[in-house]
C-alpha cells in the first residue's frame, strides 16, 4: 500500500501480536466476524489480509475467500496459513484492484483504510469489485483515538500521525491517517456506498484476564476501533 507503514520489517512479529492480543484477536476479529454474518456459500475479499487469520476464520465458516496485501512478507506468512484454500494476490489498495467487476458478494477491510491519506480510490475500487447489493465492512481507527490520545491535536483536521509500538518484543512503527466522523461518512457517499450500520462494540467476553489492563475491567467497551457495514 503507498503510506508509510512497512509491515516487511516487522511482520512476523505483529502476526504473533495479531494473533493472540486483546485488540486483535478479541475485540476487532470478532467483531468484524459478527458484522460478516452467515458466510457459508459466499465469496468474500479479505482487504489488507495480512497474515491470514480472518481469512482462516472466513473459509472455517463456509465462504470461498480471495485476499491481497501490500506486504509480501505478510502473504507469506497467510501462504503457510491457508495452503490453497485461499486465493493470495500482492495488491495496492490504493491503485486499480487486480479483480473483475461484480466479482465479491462481500468485502472486509479489516484495520486498512485508516493508511490512506485518500479513500476515494479505493473505495471505488471496492464498489467496482462488489456485486449489485454487496456489502463492504470496515473497522479503523475511532475518529475520537488520535484527540484522547495525543492531547491538542485538532479533531477536524485530517492529520497523518506515527505511533512506535512493540509487537512480540519487536518495535514498530505504524503511521495512520487521522480524519473526523463526517469526512469518513462524506467519502462513503461520494464512492455510492450507504451506511448500514456504525458499530462501537464491546470487547470478547472469553479475552483471558490476563490481557485486560486494570482500568477496563469494570467496562465492556472502550475507544479503539469503529466499524462500518456499507452497501
Amino acid at each position: 500500500m503507498s503510506q508509510d507503514t512497512n509491515y516487511d520489517t516487522f511482520a512476523e512479529a505483529y502476526n504473533a501480536e495479531n494473533e493472540t492480543s486483546l485488540l486483535n484477536a478479541y475485540y476487532e476479529r470478532p467483531a468484524m466476524l459478527k458484522l460478516a454474518g452467515q458466510v457459508r456459500g459466499k465469496t468474500i475479499l479479505d482487504v489488507g489480509c495480512g497474515g491470514g487469520v480472518l481469512s482462516e476464520e472466513l473459509l472455517r465458516r463456509g465462504a470461498t475467500v480471495h485476499g491481497f496485501d501490500a506486504s509480501q512478507a505478510m502473504l507469506d506468512i497467510a501462504r503457510r496459513r491457508l495452503g490453497a484454500q485461499a486465493q493470495l494476490k500482492c495488491a495496492d489498495l490504493s491503485e486499480p484492484l487486480p479483480y473483475a467487476e461484480n466479482s465479491f458478494d462481500d468485502a472486509c477491510a479489516s484495520l486498512v483504510l485508516h493508511y490512506l491519506q485518500d479513500w476515494s480510490a479505493p473505495l471505488a475500487e471496492l464498489r467496482r469489485v462488489l456485486k449489485p447489493g454487496g456489502r463492504l465492512l470496515i473497522s479503523v481507527n475511532h475518529p475520537l483515538l488520535y484527540p484522547l490520545t495525543h492531547q491538542g491535536v485538532q479533531y477536524f483536521k485530517t492529520t497523518r500521525y506515527t505511533d512506535e509500538l512493540e509487537f512480540d518484543g519487536q518495535q514498530g512503527s505504524l503511521t495512520y491517517w487521522h480524519r473526523p466522523l463526517h469526512a469518513m461518512s462524506d467519502a462513503f457517499a461520494r464512492a455510492g456506498f450507504s451506511i448500514e450500520l456504525i458499530s462501537e462494540p464491546p470487547y470478547s467476553k472469553d479475552a483471558p484476564d490476563e490481557l485486560v489492563p486494570e482500568n477496563l475491567k469494570d467496562r465492556e467497551a472502550f475507544v479503539s476501533f469503529i466499524f462500518f457495514v456499507l452497501r
